[in-house]
């Protein structure tokens, strides 16, 4: 039986967690492998800053640096800013899969410009920077969303009539006002919205959390992982000090 952990980049209920988990549900996975979810102790309200970039890197380093330890054989983040996984690939030897990075790279795949759906506009900077990375940013048709504040904890619940033809009313002029053939949707916490809009869109939607799971599958059945050559171990690891940091904002009354 392989194990892999995906880590929910904010602290939540297992309410909420649950909400996350439904992902699974979008994707047909093998015999033979588990998914584990674990919200993480360190983090932002949101990502809308370089000084929440920060915290939310510390955050999913921190829930994720054990992994291998405790018996996992992969690791998915379980958000499209790939948070913290540059770090994680540095210390562990297992495959640590990011949302957003594999979510573009299939997308090219499928079609050759994309455009990414997003909730707001204050997650443009995210996407930038993993467009930037990749080397990707002339295959970006546009950044689109209807701007509406998203909710990291309940997600859409509730709100579905609102966010679901707003979502396609903005996908609709990434397609014909700006040539995307592909739409990635910008968050995982959108994930709701994928089946709606796989229905009504002309061109294939990619859901990135679910893709994510798909990769992660892949590579163990590949034995494959990430080069420890682009990732190279630290020289003074210092996992000490993250492992303490994360006990301290849980003992936080």
């Amino acid at each position: 039986m392989h194990k892999v952990l995906v880590i929910v980049p904010f602290p939540m209920s297992d309410e909420n967690l649950s909400k996350r988990q439904e992902q699974l549900k979008a994707v047909k996975l093998g015999p033979g492998i588990q998914f584990d979810f674990k919200a993480v102790r360190i983090a932002p309200v949101n990502y809308v800053s370089q000084q929440d970039a920060l915290l939310a890197d510390v955050g999913i380093l921190e829930a994720g640096l054990s992994a291998q330890e405790q018996g996992y054989d992969a690791v998915c983040i379980d958000t499209v800013s790939d948070s913290g996984m540059a770090a994680l690939r540095s210390v562990l030897t297992i495959p640590v899969i990011g949302a957003g990075r594999h979510a573009m790279l299939a997308a090219q795949m499928l079609g050759d410009r994309f455009s990414i759906l997003s909730m707001w506009s204050r997650w443009d900077p995210l996407y930038k920077k993993t467009l930037a990375d990749l080397g990707l940013s002339h295959k970006c048709a546009s950044m689109r969303s209807p701007e509406m504040e998203p909710n990291n904890q309940k997600l859409l619940k509730g709100r579905e009539d609102t966010v679901f033809p707003a979502l396609h009313r903005v996908a609709m002029q990434c397609i014909e006002e700006d040539g995307a053939d592909v739409i990635i949707l910008g968050s995982t916490t959108m994930h709701e919205t994928h089946a709606y809009l796989a229905e009504k869109l002309p061109v294939p939607v990619i859901n990135p959390g679910p893709l994510s799971y798909r990769l992660a599958e892949t590579a163990l059945r590949l034995n494959l992982t990430h080069s420890k050559t682009a990732y190279p171990a630290p020289l003074a690891p210092r996992l000490d000090m993250f492992h303490a940091m994360g006990e301290h904002i849980a003992a936080r009354p």
